[in-house]
């Protein structure tokens, strides 16, 4: 995972997206892309559009394009990140476009990466969108990691899976299996109350031991709360800073109807979480 792509939009917590960012790089002395977003214009009606977005002629996408390059690259230079060009073969950052994109061409683009690090969705003026979120989980075929609106101070150290014996989660350890393997303890966890048919978490832990991941299986009750409430608080509980779950297992109509699981964590994790669908 050495290739991570960040669409910056400048919401409130930018500098926590980067910080995220700039952590998970750093496990594989990777690079990390920046890249301005802009609505699509199908969202310029979009309830969630930023007022300043208001205006949406070339010119200011290009001015809130440069102001977005200023703020990344402000951000990496005083973490001490070089540029791609004066250090190519370890951790650095580069840029991509010079002028603001759309969802759907930050979805497309980030088919080039191992791995696209996404602002936590809100529905306040400021918050990153669930739009953008969601077309990158959905069209770019590559996970996301949904960074905490307070930067983290490790990330990969101790990963909780949640496991729900889905083939949704089953991709999601897949495509985080270098970090799970970089991490110093892992734990499968299984909530009985939402599992599907599937292996059970001491299968899949012992799996995980067969391929050099520290994992072990735990399973944690949900009788008494949401099942998105469940995962985080156990998370928390086991000292978790990522975690790993597989999108939408129910279908996203049903989740926006009645909630469930994943819209739990999208807007209330405050942790790390590396999500695929």
């Amino acid at each position: 995972m050495k290739n991570v792509l960040t669409p910056v939009e400048l919401h409130s917590t930018i500098d926590s997206t980067f910080a995220t960012a700039l952590l998970f790089a750093r496990r594989f002395d990777g690079y990390i892309e920046g890249m301005p977003l802009g609505p699509d214009m199908p969202d310029l009606v979009a309830f969630d559009m930023p007022v300043s977005w208001t205006v949406a002629d070339q010119q200011t996408w290009k001015e809130m394009a440069e102001e977005s390059r200023r703020h990344f690259e402000q951000f990496m230079g005083a973490a001490g990140v070089p540029s791609h060009e004066a250090a190519p073969d370890r951790l650095s950052w580069g840029w991509a476009g010079e002028s603001s994109f759309g969802d759907s061409h930050v979805s497309s683009h980030a088919r080039l990466f191992d791995i696209c690090v996404l602002g936590r969705p809100g529905a306040e003026r400021g918050d990153a969108r669930m739009a953008t979120a969601e077309s990158v989980l959905f069209d770019s075929g590559r996970p996301i990691l949904i960074a905490p609106p307070i930067a983290p101070k490790t990330l990969g150290d101790t990963i909780v899976i949640a496991w729900n014996q889905s083939m949704e989660t089953s991709r999601a350890t897949a495509m985080a299996m270098p970090a799970l393997r970089k991490a110093n303890k892992v734990f499968v966890l299984t909530i009985p109350e939402q599992k599907v048919d599937g292996p059970t978490g001491d299968q899949m832990a012992h799996n995980l031991r067969a391929n050099g991941v520290p994992a072990e299986a735990v399973e944690r009750s949900g009788k008494s709360k949401g099942h998105g409430e469940a995962i985080i608080e156990a998370a928390a509980a086991l000292g978790a800073d990522l975690l790993v779950k597989g999108a939408y297992t129910q279908s996203r109509l049903r989740q926006m109807i009645f909630g469930g699981a994943t819209s739990y964590i999208l807007a209330k994790a405050n942790l790390p979480v590396l999500m695929s669908s």
